[in-house]
């Protein structure tokens, strides 16, 4: 299919170094730790797809549903006229429901995933031919800036799927603060965020029947193999998900079923038999918790809509003024 979108391309991390760079400081530290971030090569989006559609992954059907009863009343809220811009837009399958109660003026996906950003995008200029789409390849944690045309007027951001909840609740506050620093006057943010339920709910999610979740997280070795200067063997490692009540949140981990050893570009990295690479964390809020960090951030909580079981909620924010360092 022929490029259908507007691809800002100076967003883009830069080539080669990124992942060598994450990888070599993660295996350094003690513990060992990865950002969730490089979980995203094409394969890996793919993987991420499917464990939306498993029967225990509750996110993405409940976020559907909030947003299937609540799209007319958001339209309502957030007004005409208005440019969409969806953060880690990923397969942009619960974005329709925006795009249709909302019918924006444009929309800007972002992703670090360029293949799956370009692929998605394509998708949604061909369904929607009076939709002006862009795509712009960029980590938006890291810090990027709106293309011109997205600077002016009232967009909505849109930060689906509980993403926030893969930063420690200060990771997220910094990451609301950019956000905030990003939109314009007029501007609004539309955010999905996990609520705290029973832990059997919790960690079925993260540890589906049919083993995806565990396939996209031993992905990230066969990322590392592939594409780094590596020996690592992934048959080696075992997935682990888990709540930690402490932390109010989910860990994944890749568990050494062994002592050994393994290269990353020239560099031994040492592992004992059950010790671990931290590969993500969900943190899970309550409505008021959440609604703290949001006002710590600057932004007021002007709307909330959750599902019948309060599983999971979707939040309107906006600026509350000026934002201070």
């Amino acid at each position: 299919m022929a490029l259908a979108v507007r691809f800002y391309d100076d967003y883009r991390p830069a080539p080669g170094n990124y992942l060598r760079e994450e990888v070599l400081a993660g295996f350094a530290r003690q513990p060992k730790s990865t950002s969730p971030a490089l979980f995203y090569d094409r394969r890996g989006s793919e993987l991420f797809d499917r464990i939306c559609q498993q029967p225990e992954y509750y996110v993405t059907r409940t976020e559907e549903g909030i947003l299937a009863s609540a799209a007319d009343e958001i339209a309502e809220r957030v007004g005409p006229s208005t440019d969409l811009v969806e953060l880690g837009s990923g397969a942009s399958r619960k974005v329709r429901l925006l795009l249709e109660a909302l019918h924006p003026t444009s929309y800007l996906g972002v992703d670090i995933s360029e293949d799956f950003l370009l692929a998605s995008t394509q998708r949604l200029a061909a369904d929607y031919p009076w939709l002006d789409v862009s795509a712009a390849c960029a980590d938006f944690t890291n810090g990027m800036r709106l293309p011109p045309a997205f600077e002016t007027g009232h967009p909505l951001m849109f930060f689906p799927g509980s993403s926030i909840g893969n930063f420690t609740p200060a990771q997220a506050c910094r990451l609301l603060r950019k956000l905030h620093g990003l939109m314009p006057a007029g501007g609004s943010l539309l955010v999905g965020v996990d609520l705290i339920k029973d832990r059997e709910t919790l960690e079925a999610a993260y540890n589906d029947r049919a083993q995806v979740t565990a396939a996209f997280n031993l992905n990230l070795l066969e990322r590392i193999r592939e594409e780094l200067a590596s020996d690592i063997d992934p048959s080696r490692f075992a997935h682990h998900a888990f709540f930690n009540d402490a932390q109010s949140r989910i860990e994944m981990h890749l568990v050494s079923r062994e002592p050994q050893d393994v290269t990353i570009e020239g560099r031994r990295f040492h592992f004992e038999a059950g010790e671990s690479l931290h590969t993500e964390n969900s943190y899970k809020y309550s409505l008021d918790s959440f609604a703290r960090l949001a006002h710590e951030a600057g932004l007021e909580p002007v709307a909330c809509w959750t599902d019948p079981d309060r599983l999971f909620s979707v939040q309107l924010l906006r600026p509350r003024g000026a934002l201070h360092s």
